[in-house]
């Protein structure tokens, strides 16, 4: 079995998926192998998810790094060639041939740097906004439901009221992040960087239940949802 084919599997996929097909896939495997939906005290079941989490990220990185690869190799059309003329006029002057440029314009690159952004209110849910730097930016109220930010810079960012249900934030850095009133049932934020965030007011839980994925996650000097510090 090659490597692609492997990645196919892992994701429970036929190969040849679509990114939407693999993206979807993704959010449904993450869902069903959460540890905090496993018993604590089953250790056993609990290294599986951690074996499972790490085979699906990484089987979802590679298919999407191929597939973004592939759509930019062939998506782009071929240079217009003109025609020669049918006819040469021994008696009219030869069109002017255009000097070639010195510099060639590539196309613009997707736009990393969002720091400051205003972004309040807006409708961001099933965006990939992996690895941008988001610091400063007003996310106020946002819609980041299934939104991959996967490396993302939110340091110091407004996400008070923001909906991050089931948002991917691994490894993330939220410092000094405003996270009030904020929905993060369903979120991963395994490995994110959450020091001095301020979380007062924020959904976790379900009853007693906690519904974050906080493996790794560093929560030092953090104002917890109950308004207590992280020590």
């Amino acid at each position: 079995m090659s490597d692609l084919e492997h990645y196919y599997r892992v994701l429970e996929l036929e190969p040849g998926a679509t990114l939407d097909e693999v993206n979807q896939a993704y959010k449904d495997l993450v869902f069903v192998w959460h540890p905090d939906r496993i018993p604590k005290d089953n250790l056993r079941l609990q290294q599986k998810a951690q074996d499972k989490l790490k085979a699906i990220n990484e089987a979802r990185e590679k298919l999407r790094s191929l597939k973004t690869k592939h759509q930019t190799t062939h998506h782009s059309p071929p240079p217009k060639q003109e025609k020669p003329s049918q006819t040469t006029s021994y008696y009219s002057t030869p069109p002017k041939q255009e000097k070639p440029s010195q510099t060639t314009q590539k196309p613009p690159k997707q736009n990393s740097d969002l720091s400051g952004k205003d972004y309040s209110r807006a409708n961001l849910s099933n965006k990939d906004l992996s690895g941008r730097n988001l610091s400063y930016a007003n996310l106020s109220g946002a819609n980041l439901s299934d939104t991959f930010m996967h490396k993302v810079n939110l340091r110091g960012a407004n996400l008070s009221e923001a909906n991050l249900f089931r948002a991917n934030l691994l490894l993330a850095d939220l410092r000094e992040a405003n996270l009030r009133a904020a929905n993060l049932i369903g979120a991963d934020l395994s490995g994110a960087d959450l020091r001095g965030a301020d979380l007062t007011g924020a959904r976790i839980r379900s009853g007693e239940r906690l519904l974050v994925k906080l493996v790794g996650t560093n929560l030092a000097g953090a104002i917890m949802p109950d308004g207590s510090i992280y020590q």
